[in-house]
């Protein structure tokens, strides 16, 4: 690969930097712990690498129809965002009862394909890293799997971080959520272009 140092400062930045799949990986871990956060995690890395592979085998359509759909993309993205934001300040007990758990399978699967960070980051990284250098499909399947299992290290940082100051955050939780779900906010905002 002739841009390799470009790939992997994108790569990097955009994986470690705060998103949704970080943020609620944090939140989720703080909450539940790390171990109970894994399913969450795995959702995320089985949903990005589908976005991944079907990126990589469909770029040039995407790329074709991309500013059609993008509006309506980060429209649902932000919503779903916002739900999550309010999940995350929203009490999530009643009566010893949880209400609604946000680490699992399902949600991590899910957020993949309404995150339009992510799926971006998948178009992008495909279009110009990948696709232009390489035609086997193997291939496609690598890097699709490495760009996946690298946001999975990601996950297990901020999971680690939530779960590490889990006491200290607890002591300040609701500040801690609220903050939190103000991130969702601002990267939900972000994301629909309201800003």
């Amino acid at each position: 690969m002739q841009n390799f140092i470009p790939f992997i400062s994108y790569v990097f930045v955009v994986t470690f930097t705060p998103g949704p799949n970080n943020i609620m990986s944090m939140v989720n871990a703080t909450k539940y712990g790390y171990k109970k956060t894994l399913n969450f995690m795995f959702g995320v890395f089985t949903g990005f690498f589908i976005l991944l592979l079907i990126s990589s085998y469909s770029n040039l359509f995407l790329y074709k129809y991309i500013p059609k759909i993008e509006p309506f993309m980060k429209i649902i993205g932000g919503v779903y965002m916002l739900y999550l934001a309010y999940i995350i300040v929203k009490p999530t007990h009643n009566h010893g009862k949880e209400l609604i758990k946000t680490n699992t399978f399902k949600t991590g699967v899910t957020l993949q394909f309404v995150n339009v960070k992510a799926i971006l980051y998948c178009i992008t990284i495909m279009g110009t890293f990948i696709i232009p250098n390489y035609e086997s499909k193997l291939v496609f399947i690598f890097f699709s799997f490495l760009l996946a299992f690298i946001g999975f290290i990601s996950l297990n940082c901020w999971a680690f971080f939530g779960n590490f100051f889990n006491k200290l955050i607890k002591k300040y939780e609701k500040p801690f959520n609220t903050i939190m779900a103000l991130l969702l906010v601002y990267s939900a905002l972000l994301v629909s272009g309201v800003i």
